[in-house]
């Protein structure tokens, strides 16, 4: 059960603008999973796809919900499964009035094997399907979310060629202040979860303190990463409070400010979410 909310907290709402609450570990408790999210002052959650199945559960998750909204795409983790061209399938999700970006897509080194024969043609792969995921993106006027693991060089190269035309957010953003000013120049944002409010990462929380607050938004990735003091548990939405709390420490204003700041740009990032549906 979640400590009682403080009244700080109960004044000041937030977007979770990454959640995968189509993942089988909601699939039981969806509604209380919401309720409490609800309870916490969670305004908006933005469901994000990993496949086309998926994308389309995310917007029926929409269609039930007001204050759900859905990103379709293709993760980079799945690249092999995915169809040999994405965009028609992007072309037509993406005309719902429920769905407000494109991903998550990018590029996602992690596990792949250090055998550069091996390793390369799974990026080949990647790389074209986030091409496409640009590409519908620069057609549509939709934002991409944008993952990447042990690639940033890469991914940010790709991106760079788009940028001009498509305006991103690096999720779960835990790279060093240098990688943050190539994004900035670019005109990208990131997003950061529970992994700012970790002991051990003063790190991350140097990278906070570097992120204008209108090029920053707030993201649990649940089921994955729990913030502090839930780490280990399954993530869900209410915990994007904890996050706000370190991430308003480390700037050093209220809540409420940090409310005020990262729902504005969450809705410029997304701006179907002011549409009423």
């Amino acid at each position: 059960m979640l400590d009682p909310v403080e009244t700080a907290i109960e004044q000041a709402v937030f977007y979770d603008t990454h959640c995968h609450l189509a993942d089988p570990a909601f699939a039981g408790d969806l509604e209380a999973v919401l309720d409490r999210a609800r309870a916490a002052g969670v305004r908006g959650m933005v469901v994000i796809a990993t496949d086309l199945t998926e994308s389309r559960r995310c917007i029926e998750l929409a269609e039930r919900h007001p204050d759900l909204y859905a990103v379709v795409g293709w993760h980079p983790n799945h690249a092999a499964e995915a169809p040999e061209d994405l965009r028609p399938a992007l072309r037509e999700l993406a005309t719902h009035p429920k769905v407000v970006a494109l991903g998550e897509t990018g590029m996602d080194a992690f596990r792949l094997p250090a055998d550069p024969t091996k390793r390369e043609p799974v990026l080949h792969i990647q790389e074209r399907l986030f091409r496409q995921h640009l590409e519908v993106a620069a057609e549509t006027g939709l934002g991409c979310v944008v993952h990447q693991r042990a690639i940033f060089d890469r991914t940010v190269a790709v991106y760079a060629e788009y940028a001009p035309q498509v305006r991103a957010v690096f999720h779960c953003f835990a790279e060093p202040v240098a990688a943050l000013e190539r994004l900035l120049a670019l005109g990208a944002r990131v997003s950061y979860t529970g992994m700012t409010t970790f002991r051990k990462n003063d790190g991350l929380r140097a990278t906070v303190a570097a992120t204008p607050l209108d090029a920053l938004m707030l993201e649990t990735d649940a089921p994955y990463l729990a913030p502090e003091p839930f780490r280990g548990q399954r993530c869900e939405p209410a915990f994007v409070v904890e996050t706000a709390r370190t991430v308003a420490a480390v700037k050093g204003i209220t809540l409420n400010e940090l409310s005020r700041c990262t729902c504005a740009t969450a809705e410029r990032f997304f701006p179907r979410m002011r549409q009423k549906n």
